[in-house]
């Protein structure tokens, strides 16, 4: 019950939010992505979105990538341990923190996870700000090493 009730949540804010962010939209297909080579930051992403059944979702297209970094699955507890990750590398929006909020709220029972991930966020370098749509041609490995990303 307490996913659904986060899921519709994020339904209903995903337009306003999407609006409110003044990034460039990738203008990228699934395809588009698997046409880098095997260890490249871009095909990882479109490996990710096909493996998820996803679709880029234009100018929140860091988020996939955030996933692809830091190997967070896609449950809702996972969603929630993402930003608590985020929060620990610096990153610092309403949005985060109504996540947080929330998710600590409706699940106590997930405090470790989150402190776990939390903890993690804190020991990479910042790179939640990084526009990744210029690091696609990268090797993943090149991209963790660089920025400390267990």
């Amino acid at each position: 019950m307490r996913a659904i009730f986060l899921e519709k949540l994020y339904e209903w804010s995903l337009m306003p939010y999407q609006a409110f962010k003044k990034n460039k939209p990738w203008a990228l297909e699934i395809e588009d992505l698997l046409q880098y080579p095997n260890p490249t930051l871009g095909y990882q992403m479109g490996r990710f979105l096909l493996h998820h059944n996803f679709t880029l979702q234009e100018k929140l297209e860091n988020h996939d990538v955030f996933h692809v970094l830091t190997g967070t699955g896609i449950t809702v507890p996972e969603e929630i341990s993402m930003q608590f990750y985020l929060l620990g590398n610096g990153k610092r929006s309403t949005y985060l923190f109504s996540v947080i909020f929330l998710g600590a709220l409706l699940y106590p029972d997930k405090l470790p996870m989150f402190f776990v991930k939390y903890r993690r966020g804190k020991t990479s370098l910042p790179f939640h700000q990084i526009d990744f749509f210029k690091l696609l041609n990268q090797p993943i490995a090149r991209i963790k090493d660089t920025f400390l990303i267990q």
